[in-house]
């Protein structure tokens, strides 16, 4: 990375899916490669249901927390839908993370609307490189399906070729307590090997 590059990570998805969690524990990464890094969150809705999105971005210096339109490499959707919503967030090189799960927003469960067919089709469309996952699949796998976030963070860490996996490892440790350290090791891996 050269002096003045900035790269930027967005994630995106509703409310209890730990994005706030899993961005949190993606700057500490972050810093502990000795980048600089800036982050904000948007919070939707308090309770489950709302969009949730959260702007990381790394470098060498970092002088805004907020990544415009057609800004950011990688786009983090742990919902299929909120892959949809942010596409035009992404370079035209960039590359999509998509969570295979469905949370149907208010407006589809009152009827309002239906939730769009082919979801992953319209993004592959626009992104061809884009990577599904079945987060949830893989963290039951690990032995506690809250690891979604997790599972995630494991499969972004293969797009983000220059940090070490032990700097992941330590973040890891840090981040949990003692109970939940290997379930969370286990799902990053998981997600990693996806």
């Amino acid at each position: 990375m050269t002096t003045g590059d900035t790269r930027s990570i967005l994630l995106a998805g509703v409310g209890g899916q730990g994005i706030l969690r899993a961005s949190d524990i993606l700057a500490n990464v972050f810093m502990e490669a000795g980048l600089d890094v800036k982050k904000s969150e948007v919070h939707g809705m308090a309770q489950r249901g709302g969009c949730v999105t959260s702007h990381v971005r790394y470098g060498r210096k970092v002088f805004s927390p907020l990544a415009l339109k057609s800004d950011v490499d990688i786009l983090l959707a742990f919902e299929k839908l909120e892959a949809l919503r942010y596409l035009d967030y992404l370079k035209a090189d960039g590359s999509v993370i998509i969570n295979d799960q469905e949370i149907l927003p208010p407006s589809v469960n009152l009827g309002d609307l239906a939730y769009p067919a082919d979801v992953v089709a319209a993004v592959k469309s626009a992104f061809p490189s884009t990577k599904v996952v079945r987060a949830e699949a893989l963290a039951r796998n690990a032995g506690n399906i809250r690891t979604v976030n997790t599972v995630l963070l494991g499969v972004l860490s293969s797009f983000l070729t220059g940090i070490d996996i032990s700097i992941w490892e330590k973040v890891l440790k840090d981040s949990f307590p003692a109970k939940l350290t290997k379930v969370n090791l286990d799902a990053f891996h998981l997600g990693r090997s996806a």
